[in-house]
């Protein structure tokens, strides 16, 4: 595999993504600042992943999210 020093992602699943923001915001504020439904009505792990592999624009926004949250720790 190939090294990326600059990609602070680089190794990360999405589960361990959703499972570090979940814990550390909850599902109540991640669905209040990034606005979808996988967040907001019954949310899962399992629904989170499988709408965020789906959906570019929104996996961005939880990568970005997380970023943010490694950042202000």
């Amino acid at each position: 595999m190939e090294q990326q020093p600059n990609n602070p992602l680089h190794g990360i699943t999405l589960e361990k993504i959703i499972l570090d923001l979940e814990a550390h915001y909850g599902w109540e504020y991640m669905g209040y600042t990034i606005k979808i439904k996988c967040f907001t009505d019954n949310p899962s792990v399992k629904s989170s992943l499988k709408f965020l592999r789906r959906t570019p624009w929104a996996r961005n926004k939880v990568e970005a999210m997380y970023l943010n949250m490694l950042k202000n720790k």
